[in-house]
């Protein structure tokens, strides 16, 4: 019997050890796509002249390093053709416009050509409420025990309203994000929810509304439910493919990944009492 026991205690021994080993998997590599980020954002109170857009390829699963797009040509241009021009910080990917004129319901139209290759797409600028109130309540949650935070604001009542709604938090460091719109609370005050029990007082929190389209919103709840809520970055390039607003217009199946928004933002910052 002592056998017995000593030979299947080697064998489990063997069995676990075996399950620490890890395991690479040989998967295809599709050629890379393009990744435009082209979040136009106007906060409220700012001129909004300095934006940013960046350009990088989709890469391999294992691969820890996300390449960049040098030597793109990158402009927006408004209902009126004036050209705001993106210029790249040197190999950096980025491209950097200081001279950009945001303006409520204009539409815009990027540009980007890279590698032979031309990508559109058109956005107008929606509005946002402003934030009016916090309110705290400690008690919150399913077990009393949540910290919950509301950032209200006052729903315009003469338009159909998108809103996107992002909470930054300093610990852990995490931003959450998720959609809303005006069907159920319009021209009625209403606000932005964060339920989350790892806030303590003193800690920071982020607080930003965006003013977004019909179709970016459809875009992002798809985006946030594929990329979680709990990794902190729904604007990177997710495992499936989800298809925004950009149009390559030199060959159509060859699409960017990314949308390109304008949006106005309200942001507050909000320290736990």
């Amino acid at each position: 019997m002592k056998k017995i026991q000593l030979f299947f205690v080697i064998l489990m021994a063997i069995f676990f050890n075996s399950c620490e080993d890890v395991v690479t998997v040989d998967l295809n590599t599709a050629p890379p796509k393009l990744v435009i980020e082209a979040a136009i954002n106007w906060q409220k109170g700012t001129s909004g002249n300095e934006q940013k857009i960046k350009l990088t390829t989709t890469t391999d699963y294992y691969s820890n390093v996300i390449p960049i797009v040098s030597g793109a040509t990158v402009f927006v241009k408004n209902s009126s053709n004036v050209i705001f021009n993106f210029t790249e910080k040197p190999n950096t990917g980025e491209y950097v416009c200081t001279n950009f004129i945001p303006v409520i319901n204009e539409a815009y139209t990027l540009t980007v050509i890279s590698k032979g290759q031309t990508y559109t797409a058109t956005e107008s600028l929606k509005p946002v409420a402003p934030i009016t109130r916090i309110v705290q309540n400690n008690q919150g949650g399913f077990d009393g025990k949540t910290i919950e935070i509301k950032a209200y604001f006052n729903d315009p009542a003469t338009e159909e309203n998108y809103y996107m709604y992002g909470y930054g938090y300093q610990n852990p460091l995490l931003d959450n994000y998720y959609i809303g719109e005006d069907t159920h609370f319009q021209g009625n005050e209403f606000f932005s929810l964060s339920q989350n029990s790892d806030l303590k007082i003193g800690d920071n929190i982020k607080i930003t509304h965006f003013g977004i389209s019909k179709t970016y919103s459809n875009y992002m709840k798809v985006l946030i439910s594929i990329a979680g809520n709990s990794n902190g970055a729904p604007f990177q390039s997710p495992s499936a493919t989800v298809r925004g607003n950009i149009i390559n217009t030199t060959n159509f199946d060859n699409y960017a990944l990314g949308y390109f928004s304008v949006s106005e933002i309200d942001i507050l910052n909000y320290v736990i009492q």
